[in-house]
């Protein structure tokens, strides 16, 4: 029997290594995009502690300049949650983007995962056919030789 080989399973072993890398490239975008919403939970909470020192300044004595200092923090923070927030968005997209490249190499290596099986399949029928056609010959050769010897 002959051996099966896909003249195009070059083509699939690069479909192979571009499904590996866009895997590694979407996880790469999702550990920056973790990274990116831990600052902004860092942000926020760090804006929440001066929220509360603001509270407690306000309950103890007033100190004019610490008020001023606490609001111009929290305005500061303020600016600097929205650009983080901006910076999570831009790694939202940079996700999705390497999830939709990802699907689309996978959804290319399935159909060319698909041509190798059917060329596989042609290639066993056509093995069959040929396995039955040196039957069939191996038969009557067989036949005729009984028939010269009667």
């Amino acid at each position: 029997m002959a051996k099966f080989t896909y003249r195009m399973q070059s083509i699939l072993n690069i479909q192979y290594q571009l499904e590996t890398q866009a895997k590694m490239e979407l996880g790469r975008a999702q550990m920056r995009l973790m990274e990116e919403e831990e600052k902004l939970q860092r942000l926020i909470d760090r804006k929440e502690a001066y929220l509360e020192e603001g509270r407690k300044m306000r309950s103890d004595k007033l100190h004019v300049n610490d008020l001023k200092d606490n609001r111009n923090a929290m305005l500061i923070m303020d600016e600097m949650i929205e650009a983080q927030r901006g910076q999570v968005a831009l790694a939202q997209k940079t996700v999705e983007a390497a999830r939709l490249k990802l699907q689309e190499v996978m959804q290319e290596r399935k159909m060319h995962e698909k041509l190798k099986e059917k060329a596989f399949e042609q290639f066993m029928s056509e093995e069959n056919a040929a396995e039955g056609k040196a039957v069939d010959e191996l038969t009557s050769y067989t036949y005729g030789q009984r028939g010269k010897g009667e």
